[in-house]
């Protein structure tokens, strides 16, 4: 068994400890906003936020987490379903086109909105620079981020 918290709630798996946290995630508990791209952490399409950090859930294992706050794509608007400002910003701005990497580039974007909240275009590039969207919306995500940035819910959530 392994214990953590998922979107605020606590969680038990019953999963062998080297499990992608991914897999654990999506098969256990039913939340598969998060999507499976690479499977060698060079998509960022996997990206959940493990005690407020981005990783890779597809190659961090479930046992290496026991213990964490983990957040997926389904956890960071509202409880009352108010969207997180980066969500808001993403529909305003029509970023997705297949739609398939907007979960980790999404929880990209809120982690460095939390830790610069008016990031420049080269601190936008850094931060998303391990995400791939193969559609190439860059300009509208880079456009999206600089909208939620100026949202006031921006920060934190």
């Amino acid at each position: 068994m392994v214990q953590l918290k998922i979107n605020g709630k606590p969680t038990q798996l019953d999963v062998d400890p080297n499990t992608p946290l991914l897999w654990a995630v999506r098969e256990q508990t039913g939340l598969t906003g998060t999507k499976f791209g690479c499977g060698i952490a060079m998509c960022g399409a996997c990206t959940m936020h493990v005690d407020g950090e981005p990783v890779r859930s597809c190659s961090t294992f479930i046992g290496d987490v026991e213990g964490s706050e983990v957040t997926t794509i389904e956890g960071i608007a509202q409880p009352d379903g108010t969207l997180h400002a980066v969500q808001e910003a993403w529909i305003k701005h029509q970023v997705p086109q297949c739609g398939y990497c907007q979960s980790g580039q999404i929880m990209s974007a809120v982690a460095l909105l939390r830790d610069t909240p008016n990031p420049t275009d080269d601190d936008i590039d850094a931060a998303m620079s391990g995400n791939v969207c193969r559609c190439g919306m860059y300009d509208r995500i880079r456009a999206a981020i600089k909208t939620a940035a100026n949202m006031p819910k921006a920060v934190g959530g």
